[in-house]
């Protein structure tokens, strides 16, 4: 049975870079619904409008659709000084940037696979963090999302490891650096149920979990999420740690 989970929100300032992906829309409507001040950057204008779409009643005047590339270090410096100047600050950051890839052995890819779904990927997620880390406010979080491929190698899909398992020690170094200046976080999934795809967890505990790192002042950590017997523990273990 799912136990009640609610955190109030209210005011807090979270950027989800990658929330129009199939995860991310379970993060989005998670924080939307403790009531958070949710901003999320598309790709276009076409990107955002289908988006809004795809949430219907729960895009209230809490969701700020930013149309902003980015995936380089300019474009994430620029992105996160916008936000803290016309926001008046940035509490969270949950990333559930990326997707999967099949390509073959490694002893088989091109360059071009390498650019994509590693380069690219990672260059991303390290973006995003040296320029909205420094500017959290105490009581948030950083939470990366990754998935079981972190530390688990995957034949015909090893870009897809490699690249998770940097995250996975992204978080660490990050979380190792800041000490308890900040918290920061790795959010590491099962196989997901979305509106793309059959799993053992569903984006919607995905997001409540998420949204329990943010609202808890646990600190730093690696949380996993399986299925929702794992999510509503996760969450207990976050009040609980928050308590200690």
């Amino acid at each position: 049975m799912t136990t009640v989970t609610t955190f109030d929100l209210t005011g807090h300032r979270v950027l989800i870079p990658g929330g129009t992906g199939a995860v991310g829309e379970g993060v989005v409507r998670a924080f939307l619904t403790a009531g958070a001040e949710v901003i999320v950057p598309t790709r276009s204008e076409g990107r955002s409008t289908e988006f809004r779409s795809l949430l219907g009643d729960a895009a209230d005047e809490h969701l700020h659709l930013i149309v902003h590339d980015y995936t380089t270090f300019a474009g994430a410096k620029d992105l996160v000084e916008q936000i803290v100047r016309f926001r008046g600050g940035l509490d969270s950051v949950v990333a559930p940037i990326g997707g999967w890839w099949q390509g073959g052995l490694l002893t088989e890819i091109s360059e071009d696979d390498w650019a994509s779904a590693f380069t690219e990927l990672a260059t991303t997620h390290l973006a995003i963090l040296r320029a909205a880390l420094p500017h959290l406010a105490a009581k948030g979080a950083y939470t990366v999302i990754v998935g079981d491929s972190a530390t688990r190698p995957v034949p015909g899909s090893g870009l897809v490891s490699m690249e998770q398992a940097a995250l996975l020690m992204m978080q660490r170094v990050a979380a190792a650096e800041s000490g308890e200046s900040r918290r920061v976080f790795t959010l590491v999934l099962g196989q997901v149920t979305s509106r793309l795809a059959e799993g053992t967890v569903t984006v919607g505990d995905v997001g409540r979990v998420a949204v329990a790192i943010s609202g808890t002042t646990a600190p730093s950590g690696s949380v996993g999420v399986h299925d929702a017997g794992e999510a509503e523990s996760a969450i207990a273990a976050l009040r609980e740690a928050a308590r200690a």
